[in-house]
């Protein structure tokens, strides 16, 4: 489809040249063709029609000359060069736009703009800093100069210059882009990951509540707090900040399990998480949250009989795979016998469907693992990813 469309944006461009070229000759009672375009347009055509699709692009280009008239028809060509996967190309035409003394001062930083992104898609990251900081810096153009500052924050973000990051995008594209905001409370996230491995505390405190100002519904900010505060055996502070990620987000309810019982244990109050759960259990009904409540009952109590009926009338309400194969290891503990053999060859079964199942997806583009990422491998959003609930849950 990009090829139709620039190979039909480029007979288009050269004919319209032809046009105007032969009128303005017949308007000067000139009635002779401008015979290069001429010939340049039916050579191309003649590629075109022999399936030669390259080099009848090469063709068109030589022929489309460069002006105030066709500087958008040249940006254009660029740009689907460059979304065709030939940024090499799209980059000749952008720096030979860029070499013309007669481009204005907004068109020389419409094109710089351009460079920029083929520098970034080439893989030339500093050359593409270069023209981005010059952008932001001397552009008059509100827009471009904004535009300029969301490709340098991305490569920025690319290279893991977190601060850099948040120096250009605070505070104008962070009010301006939901994106962006929940981005910037990331990068302070990592800052903060940075200072707690290098015995910077209170630094990383002071980056993670700038995180949840940034944005309130950072989970991360929260669990790495409750991280901060269990590492100074403040386990009760570390339960108060886990409770909160549930408001923020019920989809990281299980995320927050396994912190919350470690917290519980240390503290001896197993009667506290069994209530804790029971709240979850009604917030987020959730089968990770299912199986933690029954196996912290089992242990509690010392038989399964409460386990079962837990699982049994939740499965009712929300059917999932892993409560099922949780359900058939309780029978199994409690069966013996010929039936013992048929719920192994089940349990068997349900195990091998429940390994194979990734623990999260990415809510934005699909992407499922079984690491939690907080910036999407494939998409590159932050914030997407998170547990997989429901029938497919673990």
């Amino acid at each position: 489809m990009p090829d139709v469309l620039l190979l039909a944006l480029l007979v288009a461009a050269v004919a319209i040249g032809w046009w105007l070229g032969r009128r303005e000759r017949q308007g000067t009672g000139k009635t002779s063709q401008p015979p290069a375009l001429a010939r340049d347009y039916f050579v191309g055509l003649n590629y075109l029609l022999n399936d030669q699709q390259d080099r009848a692009i090469e063709t068109f280009i030589g022929a489309l000359e460069v002006n105030s008239d066709t500087i958008e028809t040249h940006l254009a060509l660029g740009n689907l060069f460059r979304t065709r996967g030939e940024a090499d190309r799209a980059l000749k035409i952008h720096q030979n736009l860029l070499a013309r003394p007669t481009l204005t001062a907004g068109q020389s930083d419409r094109v710089q703009l351009e460079l920029s992104r083929d520098f970034l898609a080439l893989g030339l990251l500093d050359r593409a800093e270069r023209l981005l900081q010059g952008l932001v810096r001397d552009s008059q153009d509100d827009e471009l100069r904004d535009a300029a500052r969301r490709l340098l924050v991305d490569l920025l973000e690319r290279e893991g210059e977190w601060q850099a990051a948040l120096d250009i995008a605070l505070p104008r594209l962070v009010r301006q882009h939901d994106d962006i905001r929940r981005a910037a409370a990331h990068w302070l996230c990592e800052l903060a990951e940075q200072e707690r491995h290098s015995a910077s505390p209170v630094l990383a405190r002071r980056h993670l509540r700038q995180a949840l100002t940034t944005d309130p519904q950072c989970v991360r900010a929260n669990l790495l707090l409750a991280a901060m505060e269990h590492d100074t055996e403040q386990y009760k502070a570390s339960i108060r900040l886990l409770r909160r990620i549930p408001d923020q987000d019920p989809a990281f309810t299980p995320t927050i399990l396994e912190p919350l019982a470690r917290a519980y244990r240390l503290l001896d109050d197993e009667q506290g998480l069994i209530r804790c759960l029971q709240e979850l259990l009604e917030q987020a009904p959730c089968t990770s949250v299912i199986i933690r409540l029954a196996e912290t009952l089992r242990h509690h109590h010392g038989d399964d009989q409460e386990a079962l009926a837990l699982v049994t009338e939740q499965l009712d309400h929300a059917p999932s795979l892993g409560a099922m194969h949780y359900l058939l290891t309780l029978y199994r503990h409690n069966d013996s016998g010929e039936e013992d053999e048929r719920l192994a060859l089940l349990q068997r079964h349900t195990q091998t469907l429940v390994q194979a199942m990734p623990r999260h997806r990415c809510r934005r583009c699909g992407f499922s693992g079984e690491r939690l990422h907080w910036q999407c491998p494939r998409c590159r959003n932050w914030g997407t990813t998170k547990p997989i609930t429901g029938i497919e849950s673990q």
